[in-house]
């Protein structure tokens, strides 16, 4: 066992703000991330192609390179007289941070290969002070370093060895914040600039000292904060600054440095300030045009100089925390123009790359799209009447540049007007009188069947039924359709699976919904023809404000299609069409136009359209349809003011609203149960009933931000596309996506998903953003990030608006907005202007929370491809986002599943109370989320493959949530009660027990509470069952124990700021809660205090052993680690008082054949039992008499285990402990009965940490061996007897290992299976059992493995004899040969 060997601790995974960033020419690019350096290659696309650990424990916070030089490395044969030699490229590297130096190479392009490889060079060099800058200096032959100390001091170091030359100090010994290091060949030509603590940049020369001490030669002063960062840009003599003010410095000192030591102009003045930061700026960097700035409030701003010093680009990628390093590249010419790439790391660990382009001559003023863009353009309509209806159409050709974007815009006189490239309006399309005064318009880009080109369809409806449907390039050969008696509500165009195919929604009177499929060909004279083919109408429920605002289509194979439909009430209807007369269609558009065909031949109808105006059009007669009956409804979901849109994207549907809420649901059959129990059907759902009906069920509910009450679009981020297509976009110099590939790239999507594994690839929510009106802006909202993507000041709702480019669907990271405002057209960016669409992010490493993670939580284990495995975690952040997470221990991958934004506030607090482990593959969990505003949330997650990215893919399923103050809103007397207050936090939370479908969870209360919870997953609902007041402070922490001594005996253990430890007995609570007894509002008084710590107790760990005697009871050890940075461990000795019977009556036997027993209790032992004993108990649970009685045992501490406050324990095997805590360390104790015993400790690379998760190898087996006891038990009902003996075995060797997979290279009759438990079997179980896993959550997140240093030792002793035995085979070969 672990708990009994020494044990070692080694890294896995690392995810840590990144703190330096540097570029290689412009093919690589390194990464500084704790103390490990990587080597990302950027041709032929990004990869990450070296690593390697460098400093130890220390931070790197620099990468300084040496010029390339090209070597001749010489082989053996070489040195021994021959002339072969290997070209090799290879960069000296000098990296440093905290009070380390390391010299490193790179060697790329070895042997004639794409490979990379870094090596140290020498040993680690360990300085006496923080290292602020280091730079490399050649004089002769020798390499030789200067490097700038933090309290105003240089060193003049040899390279190689690490031995101090020189050492110079300033007169000013201050301290310094940033410091830069400009030297030459020679160390007296150098020149220091060291931003002090006085808000001060000072220039000193430390070559020229007498006695080592240098007078400061300049003295800047303007800034009100401390320097942060320093650069120089020798060509024009400028300096920059950044600090904490928020503002970026430009001074003109000169030159610095050169023969002689130059420090500049005598008079140094300030050229530019520069404001544009919301918060501190931490970066800064010189270019001849530019001026690049990165601070706390996550933005990179381009200032352009030549113009005004303005800012003329926003770079926005990183989540909270800001943006710690910047690079940028030296740049390329390419058609006359330098492109740079500029390169940020965030807090959130994640690493952006931009491409941005630098002229020599003046450009003009852009901002990419992810800012507010407060350009407006007016197009200066000239047409008749006023505009009503607005849309942006692409070219003809399919291009989406502006330049060839067209602007339709719809009157009150119903004429049609178009709007070309030079400014000009052109009617298009004039309708009769029934058009004026009222009409609504909608525009549709499809393609012509059976050719490449695509056609712009324009719909306009009227207030007497009348549709009118023409191409814009062709508006003459129109097609008149009725769409009843009525005035049109709404128009709506559906695209079809096929690219020349659509479908017309119109909205009629009496809820009627009149549909038309539509197709566009061309006739022999070159000329487009529409195919009108009339489909039953759907028919709305009643209500005041009935029509139809968005629709989606959805394929369903051969019972038929499905449509998802959203009305003016708000509600959400689903439709289903059977077409059980046709057979083996591949597409919904063939099984429509097969029937338009049998319809027409059938009864005799005649094709020719009377309302065409030149005969280029085909319509179906007038035909009596019966109207389609909504199959599932859920009515008002979006409240009053009605759906906006409706999306569908592999399977899973999102609506939104003007409530300010984007609800994410899924169709599922009425028979199936769902796997979240908490979305019931509701009494204003309808559905059949009936086996094999579809119902909507809601999946979960995600809010904008606060003031976004009018949603309007949600629009899918681009995540199916890889990033080598994304890097091959940018590297060719594509600005803008072709609309018509988008649209056909989805289509492709949505047929691989049809005709594939659905299991895999279907069901799985992705990433999105949400486009709605805040205020007078209409805003783009990125729910993941925080953050606008696009603001435009348009005025508010209640406006016709378009977005271009019209992607539908899709945001592609650029737009620009055309409305209607006061009768004028205008847009938010000017015609003749250029989008930056080429300068999207390139996301190298996706970032995880940039303000901390406070809590951690593992939902289990699945397998991979192979033999992987994968760990599934859940980190919760004071961003107030929960993030699910897949870690590949063996590679250190992390991939992010989904993130979660519902909570207000900060997450405290994290746990699962169900995990069932469904085949090897997949997972579902109940995770209970708990923090800041007295916030309660909880979801179902569903963990699955995803057979296209080959990772684990996650699906979100709200169950419940709660709320103090809203409980107490709710409540009737609540003028007798004191109110809850809402600043309540939730610090921790436990399960005190769990059922098939509900779940107690006991929540530790900053308000001196300790709360019991009651979550029901089939009522979606959580309710607060009780509380007790007893701690009278904030209570930090909570933990349970079951004795598992078939009584059903459970303790609640609850730790506060005193110190103290509370043991409750909760045994006769929970009886009386789950018969439904349980009304009383307050506990009972703890049976025992504990007092552990000086102060708060932040984190608890409870075991449970076994004793030999039934007399001596069980023992129950409590560690806990406080404030005060001791780590205590209290044994509890819990023993079982005899009942006395006083007389026994023997009752008849029930229908099992037992007797009844009725028991008297004694008045002594009845007074020992707690006030809850006086209730009902049935005779399955313990009498209260029979309560156990607990005694402390003995106490024992170790009171420096940590430096600092410990913050969190974790349990990796009874008796073994892991604890951690801002002081960095993670160590590792054993629990004896002699005390506690320190057997290992690590250098945790992840600040102020917060949370910690520990389990291992083995438990995780168990965890799932026990998981699927009772799911097995349906599935092994009909498997042999001996089968289902040994199916635990099996079953935990599959699930983990992955063994008893057989592909279709097995040879048969191979011993592969699982069913030889000789050797291998019980190594892999002596393996489980001595390795186990911790993950530190703070600024990032660590994976540790703790393995036995025993079980190393014998891995390699294997080894060894492993390749020993395979030489001599090989020598007894050769012998053989020989």
């Amino acid at each position: 066992m672990l708990a009994c060997m020494l044990t070692s601790m080694k890294t896995a995974a690392l995810v840590a703000p990144v703190t330096a960033l540097e570029f290689l020419s412009e093919d690589y690019l390194l990464i500084g991330e704790g103390p490990f350096l990587t080597v990302y290659s950027l041709h032929p696309h990004p990869k990450s192609s070296a690593i390697l650990s460098v400093l130890k424990h220390y931070r790197i916070h620099g990468i300084r390179l040496r010029p390339p030089a090209k070597r001749l490395l010489q082989n053996s044969d070489a040195e021994q007289g021959g002339s072969s030699t290997t070209e090799s490229n290879h960069y000296d590297l000098v990296v440093f941070g905290g009070k380390a130096v390391q010299l490193l190479r790179l060697t790329t392009e070895l042997h004639g290969e794409d490979h990379q490889r870094l090596e140290a060079q020498g040993p680690l060099m360990e300085l006496q002070d923080w290292i602020l800058d280091v730079r490399w200096l050649t004089e002769d032959r020798y390499p030789l370093l200067g490097v700038a100390l933090a309290h105003n001091s240089a060193l003049l170091l040899e390279a190689h060895e690490g031995t101090t030359l020189v050492k110079c100090s300033c007169q000013e010994g201050c301290l310094l914040y940033s410091a830069l290091l400009l030297v030459g060949q020679s160390w007296v030509d150098s020149i220091l600039v060291g931003g002090t603590v006085f808000n001060q940049l000072v220039l000193w020369r430390p070559g020229s000292g007498i006695e080592n001490k240098s007078p400061v030669e300049r003295r800047l002063l303007g800034h009100s904060g401390v320097i942060f960062s320093i650069s120089y840009l020798q060509e024009k003599g400028w300096l920059a600054s950044a600090s904490d003010d928020r503002s970026v410095r430009v001074w003109g000192v000169g030159v610095l440095g050169g023969p002689h030591g130059k420090c500049g102009d005598s008079n140094p003045i300030c050229l530019r300030v520069l404001y544009g930061h919301q918060a501190r700026v931490f970066s800064v960097h010189l270019s001849p045009g530019k001026v690049y700035s990165a601070g706390e409030d996550g933005t990179c701003l381009v200032w352009d100089w030549a113009n005004g010093a303005k800012v003329v680009r926003t770079l926005k990628g990183h989540r909270a925390g800001g943006v710690r390093a910047l690079a940028v590249s030296t740049g390329k010419a390419d058609q006359g123009k330098l492109g740079r790439w500029v390169a940020t790391g965030g807090a959130d660990g994640g690493v952006k790359l931009w491409k941005v382009d630098e002229n020599k001559e003046k450009e003009k003023n852009k901002e990419e799209a992810e800012g507010e863009t407060e350009t407006l353009s007016d197009l200066k309509f000239s047409g008749q009447g006023m505009p009503k209806a607005v849309c942006v159409l692409t070219g003809e050709d399919g291009n989406s540049s502006w330049t060839q974007s067209k602007v339709v815009v719809c009157t009150d006189l119903g004429v049609v007007y178009r709007c070309y490239s030079n400014g000009q309006w052109e009617p298009l399309w004039q309708g009769t009188p029934e058009f004026q005064s009222y009409c609504v318009m909608e525009t549709l880009t499809v393609g012509v069947k059976d050719s490449p080109f695509t056609a712009h369809l324009c719909a306009v409806g009227n207030r007497n039924g009348g549709i009118q449907v023409f191409s814009i390039s062709e508006p003459q050969s129109g097609v008149l359709l009725k769409g009843g008696e009525g005035k049109i509500h709404s128009l709506t165009w559906v695209e079809g699976q096929e690219r020349h195919s659509s479908f017309l929604l119109a909205s009629g009177a009496n809820g009627l919904v009149h549909r038309w499929y539509m197709e566009v060909e061309m006739d022999e004279k070159s000329c487009l023809v529409l195919n009108a083919v009339s489909l039953p109408p759907f028919l709305l429920p009643p209500c005041a404000k009935r029509w139809l605002n968005a629709a989606v289509l959805l394929h369903k194979g051969p019972q038929g299609v499905l449509w998802v439909c959203g009305d003016r009430r708000g509600s959400l209807l689903l439709f289903q069409e059977r077409m059980d007369k046709v057979v083996n269609q591949d597409s919904v558009t063939e099984n429509f136009s097969i029937i338009a065909r049998e319809n027409d031949k059938g009864e005799g109808m005649d094709n020719e359209n009377k309302n065409c105006q030149n005969g280029n059009c085909k319509q179906e007669n007038k035909r009596r349809w019966s109207p389609l009956q909504s199959l599932s409804c859920l009515f008002g979901v979006h409240g009053k003011q009605g759906v906006t849109s409706v999306c569908e994207h592999l399977g899973i549907f999102y609506s939104c609203g003007r409530d300010g809420y984007v609800r994410i649901f899924r169709i599922s059959p009425v028979s199936l149960e769902p796997l979240s129990r908490g979305n019931k059907p509701s009494g204003d759902e309808k559905s059949s009933g009936v086996d094999g009906t579809l119902r909507l069920e809601m999946l979960r509910v995600q809010r904008a931000c606060r003031g976004m009450e009018w949603l309007e679009r949600v629009l899918i981020l681009e995540t199916e596309c890889s990033v080598e297509c994304k890097w091959e976009e940018e590297h060719e110099g594509q600005s803008s996506e072709n609309h018509y590939m988008t649209n056909e790239r989805i289509r492709m999507n949505k047929e691989n998903v049809v005709g594939g594994d659905e299991r895999e690839n279907v069901g799985r929510e992705c990433r999105f953003v949400i486009a709605g009106f805040h205020s007078a802006h209409f805003v783009v909202w990125d729910p993941v990030k925080q953050a606008r993507l696009l603001a435009v000041p348009c005025g508010g709702g209640h406006r016709s608006w378009s977005l271009w480019p019209p992607c539908r669907g899709l945001w592609p990271g650029y737009g620009a907005l055309v409305f209607i405002k006061q009768g004028a057209v205008i847009s938010s960016q000017s015609p003749t202007e250029e989008l930056v669409g080429k300068a999207r992010a390139l996301g190298l490493r996706e970032g995880l929370h940039g303000r901390g993670i406070g809590c951690v939580c593992r939902l289990g284990s699945m397998g991979g491809t192979g033999n992987e495995k994968w760990e599934v975690v859940v980190t919760g952040g004071e961003d107030t986002s929960l993030t699910v997470l897949a870690v590949q221990p063996n590679s250190g991958t992390v991939q992010v599943l989904s993130v979660i934004t519902d909570h207000i506030s900060s997450v405290r607090t994290l746990t699962t109370v169900t995990r069932v482990r469904i085949g090897r593959r997949s997972l579902s969990a109940l995770l209970v989320s708990a923090g800041g505003r007295a916030q309660i949330q909880c979801y179902r997650l569903l963990i699955g493959w995803d057979g296209q990215r080959r990772v684990p893919s996650c699906q979100v399923i709200q169950v419940a949530r709660h709320r103090l103050d809203e409980q107490w809103e709710s409540r009737r007397n609540r003028h007798k009660m004191v109110k809850m207050d809402p600043e309540t936090r939730y610090m921790s939370v436990a399960v005190l027990e769990e059922d098939t479908d509900s779940a107690h969870l006991a929540l530790a209360c900053s308000d001196g509470a300790v709360r019991l919870f009651l979550i029901s997953e089939v009522k979606g609902d959580i309710d607060l069952q009780w509380e007790s007041f007893y701690h009278q402070r904030c209570v930090l922490s909570v933990s349970t124990c079951c004795l598992h001594d078939g009584s059903g005996n459970r303790f609640l253990f609850s730790a506060a700021t005193d110190g103290n430890i509370a043991v409750w007995d909760l045994t006769a609570a929970s009886t009386l809660l789950t018969s439904g007894l349980g009304d009383a509002p307050l506990l009972p008084n703890p049976c025992l205090s504990i007092p552990a710590h000086q102060n708060g107790v932040n984190s608890l760990a409870v075991w449970v052993e076994r004793t030999q005697s039934q007399e001596a009871g069980c023992l129950v050890t409590v560690a806990s680690g406080g404030d005060d940075g001791q780590l205590s461990l209290s044994v509890i000795r819990v023993q079982y008082p005899e009942v006395e019977l006083e007389d026994s009556t023997e009752m008849p036997e029930t229908e099992d054949g037992q007797h009844q027993t009725q028991t008297h209790i004694s008045p002594q032992v009845q007074f020992q039992s707690s006030p809850l004993a006086q209730q009902p108990w049935s005779q399955n649970q313990t009498h209260p008499a029979a309560l156990p009685r607990l005694s402390l045992l003995s106490q024992s501490c170790a009171r420096s285990a940590h430096a600092a406050p410990l913050t969190a324990l974790g349990l990796l095997a009874p008796g073994l402990l892991v604890s951690t805590s801002p002081d960095q360390r993670v160590c590792l104790w054993k629990m004896c009965s002699t005390g506690i015993h320190h057997t290992g400790t690590i250098y945790s690379h992840v600040a102020d940490a917060a949370g910690l998760a520990a389990w291992g190898e083995g438990e995780s087996m168990s965890e799932i061996r026990e998981e699927r006891q009772s799911e097995e038990k349906c599935e092994t009902a009909a498997l042999p007897r001996e089968v289902r003996q040994t199916g635990f075995r099996a079953s935990e060797t599959e699930s983990e290992t992955g063994s008893c997979e057989t592909d279709g290279n097995s040879e048969p009759g191979g011993d592969r299976g699982c069913g030889s438990r000789g050797e291998t079997g019980s190594k892999t179980s002596r393996e489980a059992e001595r390795v186990g896993w911790v993950l530190v959550c703070g600024q990032g997140f660590q994976l540790l493995k703790v393995e036995n240093a025993e079980m190393e030792r014998e891995n390699g002793d294997e080894k060894r004899n492993k390749n020993d035995k395979v030489t001599n085979d090989e020598v007894k070969n050769m012998n053989t040969v020989i």
